[in-house]
């Protein structure tokens, strides 16, 4: 395992010196290497021209499949490159064959973009949402899972690996394996996972994952990717295709291109891929065992301190715990709480039941602050921070 360097990491990260950064789980800091790969493309397209600058980096714009590949453990083939992870997510689940009456399971970790989907595709399709609630730790209950499996018609299980509004880890390889037993698709959003995680889709029995940049993998917003299956790609049909997705061989009839690529579009930021790239590469260069170790260890220490402060409540709940630390202040608002904090240079976010109505409002709660770990946060800012919510907690 390559040693996490703390030191070094954190001279790589221009913004370390400029806040305490306690949103990785909204938009990290990026690293050094992904500021040049994109600013020195930008500088290229300025000085070259925008598709001569593309022709000239695409050895290294192909490169960045080849580490999304690695990062997940899968082909080359089975990953295509989209502009954020909710573009992808829809379009896949969108490209599903569902017949009216089959069951699409999901968990109360479900993403609100991903719950507004199915509920399109319900109301499209005629497909049935099954909801497979916790069990007594705030996981997904794998044995009321497989119950909701034992059924003739199920299209496919959507599963949230890590809900924006905790920090729980959704026990996602178990699923698999059950889905697996069941000759189920397996759709991962893997959104707040990679990057803090290790991630190998052949491990975790997934047909479908999706992933952005802009969080725990330190890239660029605008970037996410797509893992397909191979054995399942060809049965996919995007809703819209495109010159890349596409072949036009004669003036009526189309021919849709043989790997995950189908779900791309031509156009799209070159600069912004190959800052992915570079973050993907960075985060292989530290080890996403280094990395899932230093930041649950982090997230654990944050909320002991949290804990330990009159009025402030800890709301996380789960077998396993990473790098999200939720919570709420008595009396104090969460959108208030993210203002004061900002207004001290302090990033931490809010999380509402807009965006999980499955579970927040199911534990009676309307909202939480949700503060996010990396391998380059360090205990002094921790210390720091329970600081700053203490005297939140007072006034």
């Amino acid at each position: 395992m390559p040693e996490l360097d703390v030191d070094l990491a954190r001279r790589l990260t221009p913004g370390c010196h400029e806040v305490l950064h306690l949103n990785h789980a909204g938009a990290s800091l990026l690293p050094q290497p992904v500021l040049d790969a994109v600013t020195g493309h930008l500088r290229r397209e300025a000085t070259m021209g925008g598709y001569e600058a593309a022709d000239a980096a695409l050895d290294a714009r192909e490169a960045v499949y080849d580490s999304v590949a690695r990062l997940l453990g899968c082909g080359r083939d089975e990953v295509a490159l989209t502009d954020s992870a909710t573009r992808g997510w829809t379009t896949l689940v969108a490209s599903l064959p569902l017949r009216p009456g089959e069951r699409v399971i999901t968990t109360r970790a479900e993403y609100g973009s991903n719950a507004i989907g199915l509920l399109q595709l319900q109301r499209r399709a005629g497909c049935e949402i099954v909801l497979v609630d916790d069990d007594e730790h705030g996981q997904v209950d794998l044995d009321a899972l497989a119950v909701a499996l034992d059924h003739p018609q199920v299209g496919f299980v959507s599963l949230t690996h890590v809900p924006t509004q905790s920090g729980l880890v959704n026990p996602a390889a178990e699923v698999g394996r059950l889905c697996r037993e069941a000759e189920a698709l397996f759709v991962l959003d893997a959104c707040q996972s990679v990057g803090q995680l290790p991630l190998d889709v052949r491990e975790l029995g997934c047909h479908v994952l999706t992933g952005t940049g802009r969080k725990f993998l330190r890239g660029p917003r605008g970037t996410g990717f797509v893992y397909v299956d191979r054995g399942i790609v060809e049965h996919l049909e995007p809703p819209m295709l495109d010159v890349l997705a596409a072949t036009w061989v004669t003036p009526d009839r189309y021919e849709v291109r043989p790997d995950a690529r189908r779900f791309e579009h031509w156009e799209h930021d070159v600069a912004a891929r190959l800052g992915l790239g570079a973050a993907v590469d960075h985060a292989l260069s530290w080890g996403l065992d280094a990395i899932a170790e230093r930041t649950a260890a982090l997230a654990a220490g944050l909320r002991e301190r949290l804990a330990g402060i009159p009025g402030v409540t800890v709301r996380d709940r789960g077998a396993r715990l990473g790098a999200i630390a939720t919570f709420t202040v008595d009396g104090v608002g969460a959108d208030e709480v993210v203002a004061r904090l900002r207004a001290q240079r302090t990033n931490v976010s809010a999380s509402k039941a807009t965006s999980s109505q499955l579970d927040l409002p199911h534990r009676g709660l309307s909202e939480v602050v949700r503060a996010s770990v990396h391998y380059v946060t360090i205990d002094e800012e921790l210390d720091r921070f329970a600081e700053q919510v203490a005297v939140l907690a007072r006034t």
